[in-house]
């Protein structure tokens, strides 16, 4: 064999073609995509040899010792030098580590790559994150590094994200192998087929990461599974399947760690002594960290009778936190903490969030507060930014707060009603008037609270009630993150601002013919809160309000970061920026570096590097804020599923909150969780979707069922693993419900009816 192989090999060169060898080492040293054109071109191959060259090529595919297409051809377990990676973590010392995202299992396990920096890749797409998809130049180490790397990466350009990673549940087939992957994204309710060989080390019930390799234009699609992530059907730890699907950093590297031991403790020097201000902390009763306290007391100058001063004090992160550390790499990544029912993935290490910086009570911590003095109604005069030691005087629950405040103190408030709770109620209570006064944005949307027993189960779900120790909080929070957005710009000092721009045009249209359809009216032109709070005012004696507040809600635009003011179209504010919570989110850690630098408060302010990258700063948090809040939103609703999954078969009131062609979405009373009932299911007639009155309407008995009617339905099933409820509905439709224009069936036979039921 060996002989047949040199007397082949002396053939080939005499022929002019190039060795196997020689083709697998330009292929390999090659910067740019290599095919069969580049191969012929720099060996010189023409005419008949082009296909000697074409079966060479064959046999080193099938030898397994080179990989790809015609035009793009690269040896076995290597990678393209321009290569789409996915950065899947990072290393002890918090560099990104990609894994390709197009691999043949074939080939072996998906080769790590190192991502180093690059010059080339700065400006507003440079900040990188865990889920991200970056072009790059991949070149192969001669030897493996002491991490065992063998490529490293330089990134070029960042793609677009995925909106989702391909999740779901891996089902064995344990007899031939392989087996089927269903989804956990109820938008995308359909089985994956898995070829035995393709299931990768998932076992039966493990939530899988999975991609689809082209297939033949009539095939059905292939799933193969790239990583098992662990199995999810303990409500213990369907959190995990949110936190895989957004790609959310759970993990601290190692090298993160490491820093926490060399963190220094503030002293006195340079700062303020508060410790002899009884700040209280009043945050929900399972808090586990307190990153803001307040204080008010009556202003003692004779010109301001009736006046407080109301101080509002913040753990000192950035002391902490400083810039150009692995703590704040890995903070400005993760963007902000994400909460969900049964953990906290935190933006900052529990050493921070939970001790350094939370404000325990009767502790010493650093912290920077502002000093604001407001008028008898509420307005405030002038306002001074320190950075200073104080130590909490009380922790108290929202619950606990307002007890006292109505005259049904603790035993533990008793002693703080007169100095601490009294003047902070009498401080609101003028704050309270200036904000109605100013007129924001007053939505009433309750919101759901999974509540979990020992076990971590759900055990119930409840509505919180809304309480005024909630809005006091609120309220002075807001004041102070005022205070510091007219600070920095009196500085001219950089600063990442909190923007809601006014709703759209197209969001106002769609709005005012729903509230047409109940007689309500917005009036023509530009709009302000107020106008809105006027229609949610009417809205309150119908039985429609909660619906009402949705649907407002929903016209609005989403707030996000910016280093352009557009001011605050909810909060009615003109500048805005947040302040309160940089235990939790990144933007307010940057306004304190911002802070400290403008009013000269020490050395760790804002460097001017963070200052010219601000502008991408703000885009990558609001992009970390959007994920966190969708993964938050997915976790509630299947924890609800899994809630429910034992009482398919049981009946429950609900209120419909969406009207589609397709069918009708129904929010429950008692738990608030949102389900389907497809049209198709609706026997007894053929339903028409009339868009202008958001409601379906039965072609022959005219019955309909609109936006925000009540309704009985029954549970038929529940997918905990996508949080998707499917019911069947067992009121009728109400006559003369709807009222329609002329000629509404032809329009409607056209754009397509709903049939529902078969068996009229």
């Amino acid at each position: 064999m060996a002989r047949k192989r040199a007397a082949q090999t002396r053939a080939e060169a005499v022929r002019g073609l190039p060795t196997k060898q020689e083709i697998l080492e330009f292929i390999k040293g090659s910067p740019e995509k290599v095919g069969k054109r580049e191969i012929a071109r720099a060996f010189g191959v023409k005419g008949s040899d082009r296909i000697e060259l074409k079966r060479l090529l064959a046999e080193l595919n099938r030898e397994g010792a080179l990989v790809g297409r015609r035009k793009e051809l690269r040896p076995t377990g290597s990678l393209p030098p321009v290569s789409v990676l996915e950065i899947i973590g990072r290393d002890d010392d918090g560099d990104l580590i990609a894994e390709p995202v197009i691999w043949d299992n074939k080939e072996g396990p998906r080769p790590r790559v190192l991502l180093v920096k690059s010059r080339r890749f700065n400006g507003a797409e440079s900040v990188l994150g865990i889920g991200d998809r970056v072009l790059t130049r991949v070149r192969q180490l001669e030897d493996p590094d002491v991490e065992g790397f063998r490529f490293e990466g330089e990134p070029l350009k960042k793609l677009p994200r995925e909106k989702r990673r391909l999740l779901g549940i891996f089902r064995a087939d344990k007899k031939r192998g392989g087996g089927m992957i269903a989804p956990v994204d109820r938008k995308e309710l359909r089985s994956w087929p898995v070829l035995p060989g393709n299931e990768g080390d998932a076992e039966d019930g493990d939530l899988v990461r999975f991609d689809l390799p082209r297939a033949h234009r009539y095939g059905v699609p292939q799933a193969r599974v790239i990583e098992s992530l662990g199995n999810p059907e303990d409500q213990r730890r369907i959190s995990l399947i949110a936190v895989h699907a957004h790609g959310i950093p759970d993990d601290f590297p190692e090298g993160v760690l490491v820093e926490l031991d060399q963190l220094e403790q503030p002293s006195l020097a340079h700062r303020v002594d508060l410790r002899h201000l009884p700040l209280v902390t009043i945050d929900p009763k399972d808090a586990r960290d307190h990153d803001d306290a307040v204080h008010a007391e009556p202003d003692p100058d004779p010109r301001n009778r009736g006046g407080f001063i109301v101080t509002v004090a913040i753990a000192d992160v950035a002391h902490y936190v400083r810039p150009g550390t692995r703590l704040d790499r890995e903070a400005q990544l993760r963007g902000n903490s994400v909460y969900f029912p049964d953990r906290v993935v935190p933006m900052l290490p529990e050493r921070i969030s939970n001790d350094l910086c939370s404000l325990r009570e009767h502790e010493d911590r650093p912290c920077l507060a502002v000093r604001m003095v407001f008028d008898k109604h509420g307005e405030k005069r002038r306002h001074t930014f320190v950075r200073g030691i104080m130590r909490s005087a009380a922790k108290l629950s929202y619950e606990e707060a307002q007890a006292a405040f109505d005259g049904k103190p603790s035993r533990k408030c008793r002693d703080l009603m007169e100095p601490v709770l009294e003047p902070l109620w009498a401080a609101y209570s003028i704050l309270a008037e200036a904000r109605n006064r100013r007129q924001p944005l007053d939505l009433d949307l309750p919101e759901r609270k999974i509540i979990l027993d020992k076990e971590g189960r759900v055990e119930r779900v409840v509505i919180p009630e809304r309480l005024e120790a909630h809005r006091l909080i609120e309220e002075f929070m807001i004041q102070a993150n005022v205070a510091a957005a007219e600070t920095l710009e009196e500085h001219r000092t950089p600063l990442v601002y909190r923007v809601h721009a006014p709703p759209s045009k197209e969001k106002l249209s769609a709005l005012r013919e729903f509230l047409d359809s109940l007689k309500l009216r917005l009036p023509p032109g530009e709009l302000r809160p107020a106008h809105f709070n006027r229609v949610l005012a009417q809205a309150k004696s119908l039985p429609t309000t909660d619906l009402v507040n949705e649907v407002v809600l929903r016209a609005q635009a989403q707030a996000e970061y910016s280093t352009d003011n557009q001011g605050h179209f909810g909060l009615n504010l003109r500048r805005y920026a947040h302040f309160t919570s940089p235990i939790r989110r990144y933007a307010d850690l940057i306004v304190h570096r911002a802070l400290i630098r403008a009013l000269k408060l020490g050395p760790d302010g804002l460097a001017d590097e963070e200052a010219e990258r601000l502008d991408e700063v703000a885009k990558s948090i609001s992009e970390a804020e959007r994920r966190a809040m969708a993964a938050e939103r997915e976790t509630i609703d299947r924890l609800v599923a899994a809630f429910l999954a034992d009482r398919v078969g049981a009946e429950f009131e609900g209120r419909i909150s969406g009207v589609t062609r397709s069918g009708l979405f129904v929010r429950l009373k008692d738990t608030g969780a949102d389900g389907f009932v497809p049209a198709s299911s609706m026997i007894g007639d053929f339903y028409h979707f009339v868009e202008e009155q958001h409601a379906l309407v039965g072609s022959r008995s005219g019955e309909a069922y609109r936006l925000g009617d009540e309704v009985r339905v029954r549970l038929v099933e529940a997918i905990p693993t996508a949080g998707a409820l499917r019911f069947e509905m067992l009121s009728k439709g109400k006559r003369g419900h709807v009222v329609l224009s002329k000629g509404w069936r032809n329009r409607n036979s056209k754009r397509g009816k709903r049939r529902a039921g078969q068996r009229a």
